[in-house]
């Protein structure tokens, strides 16, 4: 799968080389930009890692104006198909939450990570071409149910109670679906009560990506997590692909 324009291509990423790249992207957006806590060895090769990377398709966008092989991949997307889900391993997001309610559809699902872009090319064409992308691979892989954990930067739940709670009162996924926050690092999300929420401070507080799913039609699995080593609030994302608002839908595939 690829998608070429004048500037950028998007494909599955295929050599040690592509890999590297989309590491070094994610080193520099998780770790000197955002904060989060790596191995020495990740420190050392400037790249973010670890091992759930050999599990998972690498989509990436690559600057075709950059020769920097190393420094050229500028958005990347980890994907996990449930076809093809390491059984010692699991889900990368069985960590921080039960997936049972998922499992058991039987439904075929993609978890999705490590999705970042870097910071010259926000705002504008890229992340577009990112979830173009995102949606060919979906239909060329007739997945069902889309998934995965998403960030809100820092680990000060104030900060951000009336996203949380704003997702917890409206965007709760269907029982079915929904995944449910577990272990020590497990907060609630009805931070607030219902008629203290202000909708406008909690779409301000919301980061784009979280934004995207929930204008798309997507839901939030019960409970947040606290992710001290990426210095994060964790809530999981769910898509059911038949539920998918039939604007988007146009936009995206």
């Amino acid at each position: 799968m690829i998608l070429d324009t004048g500037h950028f291509r998007i494909k599955i990423a295929q050599t040690s080389e592509e890999l590297r790249a989309a590491q070094r992207l994610r080193y520099k957006v998780f770790v000197e930009e955002m904060g989060a806590k790596v191995t020495d060895n990740c420190h050392l090769l400037k790249l973010e890692y670890d091992d759930f990377d050999q599990d998972f398709e690498h989509l990436i966008l690559i600057d075709k104006l950059n020769k920097n092989p190393l420094e050229n991949v500028v958005g990347v997307y980890r994907l996990l198909l449930s076809t093809s889900v390491n059984e010692s391993r699991g889900f990368y997001s069985s960590s921080e939450y039960d997936l049972s309610s998922l499992i058991r559809t039987n439904r075929k699902l993609l978890e999705l990570g490590r999705s970042c872009i870097d910071i010259e090319h926000r705002g504008g064409v890229a992340l577009h071409m990112m979830w173009s992308g995102l949606a060919q691979y979906v239909i060329e892989n007739n997945v069902e149910v889309l998934f995965g954990v998403a960030s809100f930067h820092g680990v000060d739940v104030d900060q951000i109670s009336h996203a949380l709670s704003y997702l917890h009162y409206n965007h709760l996924a269907p029982k079915e679906l929904r995944p449910l926050a577990i272990d020590r690092n497990k907060i609630e999300m009805n931070v607030l009560n219902r008629l203290d929420v202000e909708k406008i401070i909690a779409l301000k507080q919301l980061p784009p990506l979280i934004k995207a799913y929930i204008r798309l039609g997507g839901f939030i699995g019960y409970g947040a997590s606290i992710d001290k080593d990426f210095n994060s609030i964790d809530v999981c994302l769910v898509m059911d692909t038949q539920n998918m608002s039939d604007k988007y839908k146009k936009i995206y595939s």
